[in-house]
């Protein structure tokens, strides 16, 4: 298993070594004692979910009142999608940075991403299945929600028709959320 910072701090990219034979396929996707290792500390699930997705939907970009937080650790088990971290901690050197990783059922890897990360995805396939795995329980009062659409984040969502949810295409944009004083504050590691 091999697990590297991602360019947003507080964001990795998690590869698992694949075992193949005649029977099928073998991975060990999570770790606890590599990942505490690499990351610095450990990562403890509350919750774990699915989402499964057609062609083009966008999910996100979600995140959690800090605290409480939610750190979560994503895969894609069917399918595949563009996995999308965005900075939305004010006060982060990266704050409005987003990084894009493509998440797949060949590659399997996974992101993990800190509490105060936005978090989105595409749908590249029809269907995909997306699995993830959340530090805290869902608390609707905790959820903000971005619009994943905002030109000032400028993602370079992939092209084609797209579909969200009305929640998501409704959402404030950040300068919006900033305004509000809805985004987190950053608070550096160490």
């Amino acid at each position: 298993m091999d697990i590297r910072a991602l360019t947003i701090e507080g964001s990795w990219l998690v590869t698992p070594e694949q075992h193949h034979d005649d029977r099928g396929l073998f991975l060990e996707w999570y770790q606890a004692d590599r990942f505490t290792e690499a990351v610095g500390r450990p990562f403890r699930v509350a919750q774990s979910n699915v989402s499964v997705s057609g062609r083009g939907v966008i999910r996100g970009i979600h995140l959690v009142d800090v605290p409480p937080g939610q750190d979560k650790y994503i895969t894609c088990v069917s399918g595949a999608v563009l996995d999308v971290v965005v900075d939305l901690r004010v006060g982060s050197p990266t704050f409005g940075r987003w990084e894009g990783v493509r998440l797949d059922d060949v590659d399997r890897r996974a992101v993990h991403l800190d509490a105060g990360l936005g978090h989105a995805f595409c749908a590249l396939t029809e269907p995909a299945t997306v699995v993830y795995l959340c530090s805290s329980p869902y608390d609707p009062a905790a959820e903000r929600t971005v619009n994943p659409l905002d030109p000032e984040l400028g993602i370079a969502w992939p092209a084609g028709p797209r579909r969200l949810s009305p929640r998501d295409a409704t959402a404030q944009n950040v300068a919006q959320a900033l305004a509000g004083g809805v985004l987190p504050t950053y608070v550096p590691r160490g």
